[in-house]
């Protein structure tokens, strides 16, 4: 199968850097996949799942949050502002996380910021424990 060149980075560093058959990640509107060339595309990183195909079938996958990516000219960049390998997901910590977020919610009353600042952390908690499962 066709291949292409993928950069994944965080404000970390630089995750992945190679050669994939397929990727799939949540974009703000929907669920994209990339192939070998895929015409030009940038999007907005949502939150959910991103799946590699490399090079050799094999399939890695990973908790996405936030960012950009783009596929210009057969190369694609991804840049999140989380990215976890499933392998490397704290499974009880995210459920720990998703604990605190729940209360947080509960106690957030009528602060709007707090609202918002609890749900997100719920979500990021959530995704984390789906590409766990």
């Amino acid at each position: 199968m066709n291949t292409f060149h993928l950069k994944i980075s965080t404000p970390d560093g630089l995750l992945f850097d190679g050669e994939v058959q397929r990727l799939r990640a949540r974009m703000i509107d929907g669920d994209v996949c990339l192939l070998a060339r895929h015409i030009n595309y940038v999007s907005a990183v949502g939150a959910g799942e991103a799946a590699l195909v490399l090079e050799d079938g094999q399939t890695r996958r990973a908790a996405c949050i936030g960012g950009m990516l783009a596929m210009i000219d057969n190369e694609a960049t991804l840049i999140a502002t989380t990215f976890e390998w499933a392998d490397q997901i704290d499974l009880s910590r995210a459920e720990r996380a998703r604990e605190t977020a729940k209360a947080r919610i509960a106690a957030a009353g009528n602060d709007p910021r707090e609202l918002m600042l609890a749900e997100a952390k719920l979500k990021r908690a959530l995704v984390r424990i789906s590409v766990k499962a």
